[in-house]
């Protein structure tokens, strides 16, 4: 009987979890901190966003050098943050090349976002997906497009240039079908231009913790013992559906064909991995959402506590799909309007980087 307790991250990569962190930094970058985690916390792969850039740069003092260069060239805030953000992910991402190499390109890879303040216009969400992958010149990154309906079609013209793209802000299983769509027809668009689909990849990112910290409050509304009784339940539910929706895309005609002619899946990434309720297991969004073909991006006291105390089972999705339809099947019963949540999830996300990319354009101008 394998020990579950020996290596808790161990385990969840043998079970097919990618093991990837939440954060980036200079910092983490200097002190050989991220090298630290890949060599012995199993990390292959990195997502950063807005937030996790305005914290890194205004926290600290390793960018000062760069943003007295930039302000004596005359740069304006954006030309700067874009400088400092596409530096460090270039940078990690030859940090993390060799995991590249060792998994064909699946893992090693870095997340950047497009401007947040983009989230809604097509055009210019694709225009600067382009100019980011040629500023940062590494096969090994992805290209963060938010999952709003202006990004669908971006997602698409992207993946058809030839760009893998992160998907993030997906909140909703009907929108995540709609993710995998735009991919394929990304794909399937390459493939009539004549061009390869080699090097090309995609993941995901459903977000999880978000969504019970939005449904928990809708059934503390309701205040009656079924509503409080599905509270922490919707959030594992509606990513544990969202899995069965991945399988099901992976077992059609479609894909078979565009996987014979050799698309990489479009794994679905579980991101928002921190537990936003103390009252719920600090590892509870990680031993929950364990299955093959799966990446895990979590912040790094994730991470740690994970690596302390995690109880790695197995598969904690698959045999558990019917549980999942029956707690939506009961919050649907209760009123709860799960359609709504997702918009509202979504606009709230939205809003939140684009504060963040604020904050972080007023810091860098000051």
């Amino acid at each position: 009987m394998t020990d579950t307790t020996a290596d808790p991250l161990a385990r969840l990569s043998d079970e097919g979890v990618a093991i990837w962190l939440d954060d980036l930094s200079r910092d983490r970058l200097d002190t050989g901190n991220l090298q630290h985690l890949i060599d012995n916390r199993h990390l292959v792969g990195i997502t950063s966003n807005p937030t996790i850039f305005q914290a890194a740069i205004s926290k600290s003092s390793l960018y000062d050098d760069d943003l007295r260069a930039h302000a004596e060239q005359g740069s304006d805030a954006d030309t700067a943050v874009r400088a400092l953000t596409t530096d460090d992910v270039r940078a990690a991402a030859d940090v993390l090349a060799p995991v590249a190499e060792r998994t064909g390109g699946v893992d090693g890879r870095v997340s950047i976002e497009v401007d947040p303040r983009l989230a809604h216009d097509t055009d210019a969400t694709i225009e600067q997906a382009r100019e980011l992958w040629e500023i940062v010149d590494r096969p090994n990154i992805f290209i963060k497009i938010p999952a709003t309906e202006a990004g669908l079609p971006a997602i698409t013209a992207t993946i058809a240039d030839g760009i893998s793209v992160n998907v993030t802000l997906i909140f909703s299983i009907e929108r995540y079908r709609a993710v995998m769509d735009a991919y394929q027809a990304g794909l399937e668009q390459r493939l009539e231009a004549g061009k390869s689909l080699d090097g090309v990849a995609s993941v995901a990112s459903f977000f999880v913790s978000r969504v019970d910290s939005e449904i928990d409050k809708r059934l503390e509304r309701l205040g009656n013992p079924s509503a409080l009784a599905l509270r922490g339940q919707a959030a594992v539910a509606n990513a544990r559906l969202a899995y069965a929706a991945y399988e099901e895309v992976i077992a059609d005609d479609r894909w078979k064909r565009l996987e014979a002619a050799g698309a990489k899946r479009q794994r679905p990434l579980w991101a928002s991995t921190s537990v936003k309720n103390p009252d719920y297991p600090d590892t509870f969004y990680v031993t929950e959402l364990v299955a093959p073909d799966t990446v895990n991006t979590m912040p790094e006291s994730t991470l740690e506590a994970v690596a302390d105390h995690g109880e790695i089972t197995g598969d904690t999705i698959r045999p558990n799909i019917d549980d999942a339809q029956r707690t939506f099947d009961a919050l649907i019963a209760l009123g709860v309007d799960l359609d709504d949540a997702s918009r509202v999830l979504e606009r709230e996300g939205v809003k939140k980087f684009e504060s963040s990319w604020n904050e972080l354009l007023e810091s860098v101008s000051a």
